[in-house]
Parts: structure tokens; C-alpha cells; sequence
């Protein structure tokens, strides 16, 4: 019962972002200097078409951009992709260990190439709060 208030409670702070403060205090910053750095375990990468694009010009690449993507997760690149429901784009969840790897695969697409998308590039890993389970108090 204990551990699943404590679950609760890293949880509830995680969503209500209790966990971020912007500026520690010593004693804070200290015990942070002792917990482990965050692990990139992937990247997501947002692609939202620019303004100004139209949807023919995305349209003529998207055989090959599919094609080429397709290639990506077969080879173990691309974990998870989804289609923005506003309909401006797509998320990919890359196996990647940092944004800069991200960007060298993300380089070899064709809308990429054609620099008709924006990319935006978030290194993602372990929820750090869940420490709390496992550390000492």
C-alpha cells in the first residue's frame, strides 16, 4: 500500500509539474549534483509543414518519403510514428542517443531534403520521478 502512494505521489507531481523548479536552493542543487544525468533512450521529432507549402508540393514527395521511412523502421530507426491530428505533419519516435544522430537521419528524407518541413527535436528517457520509488528518502 505504501508503494502505490508513493507511485501516486511521483506521478500526481509529474503531472501537475511540481517536480521542475527554476531555481534550487544549495541543498537542492547539491542533491542534484548526485543523481544520475537524464539517459536518452530516443528522440522524438515533431515535422510540421511550413507555412507557405502547399499540400501538392508535400503530396508529389510523400512515395518516396513513405518508402525511405519504412526503411528507417525496418531497420530499427524509426520505433513509433503518428500522424499530427491537426493534419500539418507527423511525429517519429527515433532510436536514437541524441539530437544530433536524430538529425543525421532525419538529413537523408526527402521532405527534409527539400526543406519544406520544420523539425523539431526532443531527447526523451526514463521518467526521472520514478526514482523516488527505488531511491533512499
Amino acid at each position: 500500500m505504501k508503494t502505490i502512494r508513493h507511485t501516486i505521489l511521483a506521478l500526481t507531481l509529474t503531472l501537475t509539474g511540481t517536480t521542475t523548479m527554476t531555481t534550487p536552493s544549495p541543498a537542492q542543487a547539491q542533491s542534484q549534483s548526485q543523481v544520475p544525468s537524464t539517459i536518452t533512450t530516443g528522440v522524438m521529432v515533431i515535422l510540421t509543414v511550413k507555412a507557405g507549402v502547399t499540400r501538392d508540393q508535400v503530396m508529389a514527395v510523400m512515395p518516396d518519403e513513405i518508402r525511405q521511412t519504412v526503411q528507417l523502421y525496418l531497420g530499427g530507426k524509426v520505433r513509433e510514428w503518428y500522424s499530427r491530428s491537426d493534419g500539418r505533419g507527423v511525429v517519429l519516435l527515433l532510436d536514437a542517443k541524441d539530437t544530433a544522430e536524430a538529425h543525421a537521419i532525419m538529413e537523408g528524407l526527402p521532405l527534409t531534403k527539400l526543406d519544406i518541413m520544420d523539425h523539431d527535436y526532443i531527447a526523451v528517457g526514463p521518467l526521472l520521478p520514478l526514482r523516488l520509488l527505488v531511491g533512499k528518502p
